[in-house]
């Protein structure tokens, strides 16, 4: 039976095949984390801890797609198995900087690697010029779906 509206072509819908590598880079990475004993948030968060540090529960979850109280569950673990450290006082306002510990930087350190190496079997196929290009593809994606057009 006919709709009278066509469907989507799965086959070459952009939008798919982008859902489709999101999927599988996710599914490599959580299968290199998990003997590590990280989820792709915890990776994330400890990634973005060691390049901003002091970031607030609010400005990781951003960074990390995840709501604030699924980011704030996992600061406590965080902190409560030593890979980061927060204050018990806000020093100002009501955030918590959070900061990396040694042993949260070692198990970064490891999970980076792992990580590395899923992206570079992602990208193997890719010369230089065409991982630049897709990079600026994505981004070019991403800012002509955002409200503020921003990359």
């Amino acid at each position: 039976m006919s709709q009278g509206v066509d469907g989507i072509d799965l086959e070459t819908s952009v939008g798919y095949a982008l859902k489709e590598a999101s999927s599988a880079l996710r599914t490599a990475m959580e299968a290199v984390l998990r003997p590590l004993g990280m989820t792709m948030t915890h990776y994330s968060c400890l990634e973005l801890l060691a390049q901003r540090p002091g970031m607030s529960n609010s400005e990781l979850a951003r960074g990390a797609f995840v709501t604030r109280q699924s980011m704030n569950v996992l600061l406590q673990a965080l902190e409560r198995d030593g890979d980061v450290t927060r204050p018990d006082a806000a020093p100002s306002g009501k955030a918590l900087p959070t900061q990396l510990t040694e042993r949260g930087r070692r198990r970064l350190a490891a999970a980076t690697a792992a990580v590395r190496d899923v992206e570079a079997r992602m990208l193997a196929d890719l010369d230089a010029d065409d991982q630049a290009r897709l990079f600026r593809m994505l981004r070019g994606m991403t800012a002509a779906l955002r409200d503020d057009g921003r990359p």
